[in-house]
């Protein structure tokens, strides 16, 4: 009875690994202006992303200054500016408050119900470059007007029916996890052979991990394939990535934690079958 006991409580921990993980990211990493601000900011680098900006920013700023027969040159020359901002350190920083902002945006968006994208505010992107080619010297760029320009990274038609998962994954985001800490160490602590045990346990840890790896691959696809046809797919691979890097991390952590007891359990047994 207690080895059947033990069983389940592994097989348990297994199916508990992602969704512990996934309930963890959701109140900590998500929840949190400060994380999701960091998981966001590499994506300033991104090539896709960065063209995205370029793009939408140019055409928010294209013909709001009416420069006569000058406004292909102008326009050329706020193209040229934006491209070389983007590779600024003042860019990375405004990048960063861009994304603050947007989280209060997303965050409503998953918890009260209001709004179905994840969208950025380029207007610090675009008052930065003002004030650089204003600095410079360049003629009429004082009239550049900083508008509020959402560039749409991710868009979900279903949403709304994500909402109460997700009310629900930040409630489990703590005691979630440590109640498969728990059940794993019941299900060794009640086991008749607690060497197997811990053997069984670290594979069912290794288990839950792939599980999780897998849910996140296929979450992937399904929500890239999902986007309209007017999301920039690369910038949006780009911040599915950036997002869920935490989820990748942790599946690679649990793995290696699991591997490494079953291998410990398995070597110690061999230990002491040696005469």
């Amino acid at each position: 009875m207690r080895t059947f006991f033990s069983a389940v409580l592994i097989v348990l921990v297994a199916l508990l690994v992602p969704a512990s993980a996934v309930a963890y990211w959701a109140d900590h990493e998500l929840g949190n202006a400060d994380r999701y601000t960091a998981a966001m900011s590499p994506l300033a680098t991104d090539p896709a992303v960065q063209n995205l900006v370029v793009t939408q920013a140019g055409r928010a700023l294209s013909g709001q200054i009416d420069a006569g027969p000058f406004q292909g040159g102008l326009d050329t020359l706020l193209g040229e500016a934006l491209r070389s901002f983007v590779g600024t350190p003042a860019y990375r920083t405004a990048w960063d408050a861009a994304n603050r902002a947007a989280h209060a945006a997303f965050f409503e968006a998953l918890t009260t119900g209001h709004g179905d994208a994840v969208s950025i505010d380029l207007a610090p992107v675009i008052a930065q470059v003002k004030d650089d080619l204003v600095a410079n010297g360049v003629p009429l760029a004082d009239r550049i007007p900083v508008t509020h320009v959402s560039v749409k990274v991710m868009e979900y038609d279903g949403l709304g029916s994500l909402r109460k998962g997700f009310r629900m994954l930040q409630v489990a985001g703590v005691w979630l996890p440590l109640l498969t800490v728990v059940l794993a160490g019941t299900a060794i602590a009640v086991a008749v052979r607690r060497r197997r045990a811990v053997l069984a346990t670290g594979l069912g840890l290794a288990v839950g991990a792939l599980l999780l790896w897998a849910a996140v691959a296929v979450c992937r696809r399904l929500t890239l394939d999902d986007l309209p046809a007017d999301i920039d797919r690369g910038a949006a691979e780009a911040v599915y990535d950036a997002l869920t890097a935490f989820l990748r991390t942790t599946a690679w952590v649990v793995l290696a934690v699991g591997l490494a007891a079953a291998l410990a359990a398995w070597l110690m047994g061999r230990v002491r079958r040696t005469p």
